[in-house]
């Protein structure tokens, strides 16, 4: 992809140019305006709808196949897009071997990321989910510096410390502590960072490898969903989850198939927003607002799901989403420094 220094992608600012346009399809030319705004709102939606239907599939359901729930949820986003794609509502790139190659490594953080999110949901309550994400932000941060040389300013660090103090008291005061459960969070915190920083390097070399120069938010869905099929079907077997859905009498349940394929409408959601806002915006902008939808997100968990809590933890809780919302305005501060 040759890269125009006029009108280079602003990550952090998520535009592209102040009076940038787009070609669709048809040949039209329509301008963008408000695009961070539009994938943040969209991203924050389906993300929180998506956390509380696995919520609903692993723990009332009390469904113990996470990486089969992955890859139901991967089909039918994959099912979607392709029709899509055939009745030419939406363009797509052809999968290519060297685009393959390209973006490898990413849909392999890709699968452990929801995996790992699968297994921490099913052993802990969704508002201590929420602010254990926090964690997320901090690596995303020291990962941006490393590898962009990206330096924060003081009030960033000082709102990332308190994350970390928010997480660890809230892991202290948990009524419904689960080890194993926080160990996954722990590697999923990783995991996500990573996902987020490496799609931002992957994506300009994966343009240079496709036919047109270019790989929209379709095409990276497609990509990421087709990819993490084959890894998810080994995974099931290496895993052994056949044997358990041999037995469970869920699968007999045509409400629990509805859900089931809710979900996986919900993952093509979760799955076009996240890399649409990511591409709009700078991953740690992406953390950032995941951060700030962990408010609402964190009070229905609580009500819909009646997570017995006390007033140490729930101080903990508010305690990790107000860190939240002082990260966002430091970012704002420092964003708004020449």
């Amino acid at each position: 992809m040759k890269h125009n220094s006029n009108n280079e992608l602003d990550l952090e600012s998520g535009k592209l140019d102040k009076n940038q346009e787009r070609t669709i399809p048809s040949g039209r030319v329509v301008k963008v305006h408000n695009q961070a705004l539009l994938s943040g709102l969209a991203y924050c939606l389906s993300s929180c709808s998506m956390i509380l239907i696995n919520k609903f599939v692993l723990s009332s359901y009390d469904f113990s196949a996470g990486i089969s729930l992955m890859f139901y949820q991967n089909f039918i986003s994959v099912i979607i897009v392709s029709v899509l794609s055939l009745l030419g509502l939406i363009s797509t790139e052809p999968l290519t071997w060297r685009l393959v190659k390209v973006w490898l490594p990413v849909n392999v953080i890709f699968v452990g990321m929801l995996i790992t999110s699968m297994y921490s949901l099913k052993f802990i309550n969704v508002a201590m989910v929420t602010v254990l994400k926090n964690v997320t932000n901090v690596i995303t941060a020291l990962g941006e510096m490393y590898l962009f040389k990206k330096h924060h300013d003081n009030r960033v660090w000082a709102a990332l410390f308190l994350m970390i103090i928010s997480a660890v008291t809230g892991g202290i005061t948990d009524l419904t502590f689960h080890a194993i459960g926080y160990a996954w969070q722990i590697v999923n915190c990783f995991l996500t960072a990573s996902y987020s920083l490496t799609l931002r390097k992957v994506m300009d070399t994966a343009k240079q490898v496709t036919k047109s120069g270019n790989l929209n938010e379709f095409s990276m869905v497609l990509l990421n969903n087709t990819l993490s099929l084959p890894l998810g079907l080994l995974l099931i077997f290496v895993f052994n989850e056949v044997d358990y859905l041999m037995r469970t009498p869920l699968l007999r349940l045509p409400s629990f198939w509805l859900v089931m394929t809710l979900s996986g409408f919900l993952g093509l959601a979760i799955s076009f927003t996240s890399m649409w806002f990511l591409h709009q915006t700078g991953a740690t902008t992406y953390s950032l607002v995941g951060s700030l939808n962990k408010i609402p997100l964190s009070i229905v968990g609580i009500l819909l799901f009646k997570v017995p809590t006390s007033l140490e933890n729930s101080a903990s809780i508010f305690f990790g989403l107000l860190a939240g919302v002082i990260f966002a305005r430091a970012k704002m501060r420092e964003k708004s420094q020449p």
